[in-house]
């Protein structure tokens, strides 16, 4: 047991020793790191003396650089505000002498306008007293006087504006005339066609008068039998040896005309022969208009025609208009339109076609409502891809503004070819109508005296009284009556207008 209590004892004095050393050993440690942060602190402490210092240094160099610029800005400010100030300065010495300058002027004008009034006064006085006395002398007021000088002045303007007039229309005209007399020259010298036209038959030569009763047949069976075949009336009448075939429609009338010669020849007339006679005829008269289309064309040089329109352009080989055969003058118009489109740079194509083209209608006139152009124009537009073609059809009889040089050109051709010498027979009662209706229009208007149609109404030179009609006034009848002319009279071509007004002075010696 004693050794037991020496163990403990032992024991715990050993513990306790430890628990010294180990107490010992930490405030060694903890003196030892005392010291080292100490030494740190102190370390840390002057590093950030010299810090400090550095950085005061740093800020005492940038506020003396600083106070350095401002005090160079602010220098350079004053002597630019001291500079400011003397030109200030300056501006104000010169406009206080300027305010005394014009000062001194406002003062002489002032004294010139009160002479310049007092001048003034004096002159109105001096004019009212001329006035008064022009008045005297003139035995009229200033009113008068004013109209009077106008009157002379209106009528001195209008006879120099109508002189201007009168010269530029002379100049234009003469150049207009001579440049379109050229291309219509060379056109027409390039165009040959025949002068003598063919004519419509409608009347078919018998072998003799006992063909009549034949013709007409038991009954009338076979006349009937014929005009229901062919569309037209036939007539027989007391004509000795001839029938006469009636009918709108040319085709109709010429298939008709076939199928009876061809009867005639034949001898067997009877209903079933007249319409195999009829049906031959009927494809012969096709086979031609195709034929006579195609060939048309051709002379027109004219390509690419839709079948169609080749058929309508045959058709009009049975038409006539006063003794005139259309296609005839088709293809004269094509060619005529082709020549001047190419002299005056238009498109020749189209003015060719469109010259062809330009009657289509006629073909189809008695079957449809309307001017001809106007139905060949929608005649065209069904087949034809180019509208220009269409358009200056339309455009060739004035029933449409003329507004593209191919319809110009196709009308001046269509003029050319109807009225050329030979081209066409009027009776002497048209021809001499319309040389009255002409006549009639002119001596219609006030002051016209005489009035004469000339060049087979081609002219009509109208003399005016020149008491009643100045120059002016003559210009202005010359349009009146073109006017007039153009809305009451159908034509082909151009009709000339020529007033002219004489003055003569007549004196006698004694």
């Amino acid at each position: 047991m004693t050794s037991n209590l020496i163990l403990l004892v032992v024991g715990l004095a050993c513990f306790i020793f430890g628990g010294v050393l180990v107490f010992l050993a930490r405030q060694m440690i903890a003196s030892r790191k005392l010291r080292l942060a100490k030494e740190e602190a102190e370390r840390l402490l002057a590093e950030g003396k010299e810090q400090q210092k550095a950085i005061l240094l740093e800020a005492k160099e940038a506020a003396f650089n600083i106070k350095a610029e401002a005090e160079g800005s602010y220098r350079e400010h004053r002597a630019e505000l001291q500079r400011l100030e003397r030109r200030l300065a300056q501006r104000e010495d010169n406009l206080e002498r300027r305010d005394e300058a014009l000062q001194r002027r406002e003062h002489s004008i002032s004294g010139k306008e009160k002479e310049l009034d007092r001048m003034h006064t004096r002159v109105e006085d001096l004019r009212v007293k001329q006035q008064r006395q022009l008045e005297l002398i003139a035995s009229m007021s200033s009113a008068e006087a004013k109209e009077l000088l106008l009157q002379r002045v209106e009528s001195e303007m209008q006879e120099e504006a109508s002189r201007r007039v009168r010269e530029m229309e002379a100049r234009i005209k003469e150049e207009g005339d001579k440049k379109a007399r050229d291309i219509l020259i060379q056109a027409i010298q390039r165009c040959a066609t025949e002068v003598v036209a063919e004519s419509t038959v409608s009347v078919v030569p018998l072998p003799s008068d006992e063909m009549k009763g034949r013709l007409i047949g038991r009954e009338g069976r076979n006349i009937r039998a014929l005009e229901h075949a062919t569309g037209v009336d036939l007539i027989i009448d007391d004509t000795p040896e001839a029938v006469t075939l009636s009918c709108f429609d040319p085709v109709r009338r010429e298939i008709a005309r076939i199928a009876l010669g061809r009867l005639i020849l034949d001898g067997r007339i009877h209903p079933a022969r007249i319409e195999e006679m009829v049906q031959k005829a009927r494809e012969e008269v096709e086979a031609t208009i195709r034929a006579e289309g195609e060939q048309a064309a051709s002379k027109a040089g004219v390509h690419g025609l839709s079948p169609e329109l080749v058929k309508f352009l045959g058709r009009l080989k049975y038409r006539f208009s006063y003794g005139q055969n259309v296609l005839t003058h088709s293809v004269e118009v094509a060619l005529l339109a082709g020549m001047m489109a190419a002299e005056t740079g238009a498109r020749v194509d189209i003015a060719r076609k469109a010259g062809l083209l330009h009657d289509i209608g006629k073909a189809v006139d008695f079957e449809a409502e309307g001017p001809h152009a106007l139905v060949g124009a929608e005649i065209v537009k069904q087949w034809e891809k180019t509208p220009e073609v269409a358009k200056a059809i339309a455009e060739h009889h004035g029933e449409v503004e003329i507004t593209t040089a191919e319809g110009f050109l196709v009308s001046a051709a269509d003029a050319i070819s109807g009225a050329r010498p030979g081209a066409r027979r009027e009776s002497l009662e048209q021809y001499l109508k319309h040389l009255e209706a002409l006549e009639g229009i002119a001596s219609s208007f006030p002051g016209v005296e005489k009035s004469y149609a000339i060049q087979a109404g081609r002219e009509i030179r109208i003399m005016v009284k020149p008491e009643e009609i100045d120059d002016l006034g003559a210009m202005r009848l010359a349009r009146d009556i073109v006017k007039k002319v153009e809305e009451s009279l159908n034509y082909p071509g151009q009709i000339k207008v020529t007033v002219i007004r004489e003055t003569r002075a007549v004196d006698y010696a004694k």
